[in-house]
């Protein structure tokens, strides 16, 4: 049992220690003979002898107790939800990282049927990560299916149909499943009561995203300055995957323009390129605001009305561009539909009408 444990650990400090204690024995044995021992000085010797070997035998329990029964390593389901580009999979993979497992990734409209969740939960070793992107897209029946398998470790698969059909009970490896999704609202209840970690994650402050920026520039090789890094961060709407795109496109336009070095000028005019200006706001940003305060008087509008009027998929404004236009104060979300606030008008340099004015039918 012994060697069993010493060749799964790899550890030499046991043996070490073992080896130490045999030659302090053996040398205790030799001095009997090499010195002259009254009978006051033998009965101290083997009176510490005794006692050294009590709390020798008492560690050694203890380590080989410590060493075969260890608590599982499994985490908690996470649930992580926020607006894309957060780090939402790079967060996942980096709970797999620190447990040091496997982590095996899908989305929730890949799986539709019980077959596809039973192939990947069945592949899994022991204490592996379960990332699943999209999980309020699951389908219902996939999502049964998940309950059994997240609580019990065990999944039920109906074989065959009519009156021919049997259940088969698998025996699933314990895993750690990491849930994301940009809708947590869209989530069932039964699904969110399951996980014990739910973490919302908001869009970064400039210092986060010139961080990000600078170390991604140094994985893309690329050599920037402080100030050039600062432009690009301040109009990257507080999200890293816009962040590191405008980095790249940053790195084209001075491979061309410049002498490869990105600094406050040439991020400026990269950033021109982009059509994005000093607010963050793309050009489907300003279609947005200009379509709300031209075409509506400002609002309310609904968001399918919005959609049809600037040619975008209504859940496409709703997902990506509408978070950051709220977060920074330019449209509200009411009852009635969406609202230009009185930055929007500001940013269009256009009057903004007034709200007690009613329009006279008579």
């Amino acid at each position: 049992m012994r060697k069993a444990v010493f060749k799964q650990n790899k550890s030499w400090a046991p043996i070490t220690l073992l080896v130490g204690q045999l030659i302090a024995q053996v040398t205790a044995i030799l001095s009997l003979f090499l010195f002259n021992w009254t009978p006051t000085t033998v009965a101290i010797a083997v009176g510490m002898y005794c006692y050294i070997m009590l709390g020798v035998t008492m560690g050694y329990h203890r380590y080989w107790s410590h060493n075969n029964f260890k608590c599982p390593r499994w985490f908690e389901y996470v649930l992580l939800f926020g607006p894309p580009g957060l780090g939402k999979t790079t967060l996942a993979g980096i709970i797999a990282k620190e447990m040091n497992v496997n982590i095996k990734a899908s989305s929730g409209p890949v799986m539709d049927r019980p077959g596809d969740l039973a192939g990947i939960l069945t592949n899994f070793s022991k204490q592996d990560v379960f990332f699943i992107d999209e999980i309020h897209r699951l389908s219902s029946v996939v999502e049964e299916y998940l309950y059994s398998a997240m609580e019990d470790f065990k999944i039920d698969i109906m074989l065959d149909k009519g009156p021919s059909a049997r259940s088969v009970q698998l025996n699933l490896n314990p895993f750690t499943l990491v849930g994301a999704t940009t809708r947590l609202g869209n989530l069932t209840s039964p699904m969110r009561d399951r996980f014990g970690v739910v973490l919302r994650l908001d869009f970064y402050d400039d210092k986060d995203l010139l961080e990000i920026i600078t170390r991604s520039a140094k994985i893309l090789e690329i050599e920037i300055h402080a100030d050039g890094a600062a432009e690009i961060a301040r109009r990257s709407r507080g999200t890293p995957r816009i962040a590191n795109r405008i980095l790249r496109r940053a790195r084209d336009f001075a491979q061309i323009k410049s002498d490869g070095v990105i600094n406050v000028e040439v991020a400026k005019s990269s950033l021109t390129r982009l059509g994005i200006d000093d607010q963050g706001l793309d050009d489907m940003d300003r279609r947005i605001l200009t379509a709300l305060v031209e075409k509506f008087n400002g609002g309310p509008v609904g968001l399918e009305s919005l959609g049809v009027a600037i040619s975008e998929d209504a859940r496409t404004i709703e997902e990506v561009y509408e978070p950051y236009l709220i977060k920074e104060g330019f449209i509200q979300r009411t009852s009635r539909g969406r609202k230009a606030l009185a930055k929007t008008f500001t940013y269009l340099d256009v009057e903004k009408p007034d709200e007690n004015d009613q329009v006279k039918l008579f």
